[in-house]
């Protein structure tokens, strides 16, 4: 599941700091050396493009003496909770310019076909009608629009390899999904790097992450979990997530190799999806 983020409470939480910061007779430059944050970040709060996360808040309670208030405010950035496709971090995916997306456990949203992706909603708990599951999966088809544009964004997937090994709607369905990944990569659409399992430990056991850089806006990370995901855009926490993917990439096959092994284990599941039929 993801957070659905809430622009408009977002625009409206970054006019109540800006009244209150000039009430106190503070620039953002003041404001961000009494509140240990940087000025470039207080601004796109105040300008709606940024939320911040409890500290920030708390520091802002502090430095303008409001017993509390942008603590209690948080809660209202946070629209209702959707499904896997984290419709929070979607309004960020459509503006990005670089993407990179470490997957564990599943393809990617952007990468996935529909068979794959209709096996994937159909085993997801709670349980979904026939049309809510639908509504999803047209959804996430959508999203995959943005690789339309062969220059933006700019798309880098990182998968472990049980995301090749874990055969989700039976060895048909992956070997189109695994044939689509190569094909992305083939055609230098994307930038595909696969974790094999020899790598042992590495630095994005914990889960889900994306991180996206955009033209004119500060770089975040989206990091998801069971039931829940979280927008990440403290400076020094998305760079520490960028430096956990890098490592992450140092022990990744090359594209090249990457491509190779896709190739290699869709060729097994349509050999396992042809004795299946032909026993």
């Amino acid at each position: 599941m993801a957070i659905e983020d809430n622009p408009q409470s977002r625009v409206k939480y970054g006019e109540e700091l800006r009244r209150l910061r000039e009430a106190a007779g503070l620039t953002q430059e003041e404001l961000s050396q009494r509140a240990v944050m940087s000025r470039t970040h207080i601004a796109h709060i105040e300008a709606g493009r940024r939320r911040p996360d409890v500290d920030d808040a708390r520091r802002l309670d502090q430095v303008l003496g409001t017993s509390g208030f942008f603590v209690r405010f948080l809660p209202a950035l946070d629209g209702r909770k959707v499904a896997e496709h984290f419709k929070g971090a979607l309004e960020f995916e459509g503006q990005a310019t670089v993407i990179k997306e470490y997957a564990p456990t599943l393809v990617p949203g952007i990468l996935q076909t529909q068979p794959y992706a209709y096996e994937v909603f159909s085993s997801s708990y709670p349980r979904k009608s026939d049309a809510e599951r639908d509504k999803l999966l047209a959804t996430r088809l959508e999203r995959a629009g943005i690789l339309d544009d062969f220059h933006s964004p700019e798309v880098w997937a990182l998968l472990d390899e049980a995301v090749l090994r874990r055969v989700i709607g039976g060895p048909a369905v992956m070997c189109e999904q695994l044939r689509h990944i190569a094909k992305l990569g083939e055609s230098r659409r994307i930038s595909v790097h696969v974790l094999p399992f020899a790598t042992g430990a590495h630095t994005l056991l914990e889960g889900f992450l994306s991180l996206m850089w955009f033209d004119e806006l500060p770089s975040i990370a989206y990091a998801e979990g069971v039931n829940s995901g979280r927008i990440l855009e403290l400076p020094s926490v998305v760079r520490e997530c960028q430096e956990i993917y890098d490592h992450a990439l140092g022990d990744a096959l090359s594209h090249r190799k990457s491509l190779d092994l896709l190739r290699s284990v869709a060729e097994d599941y349509e050999h396992e999806a042809q004795r299946a039929h032909h026993p």
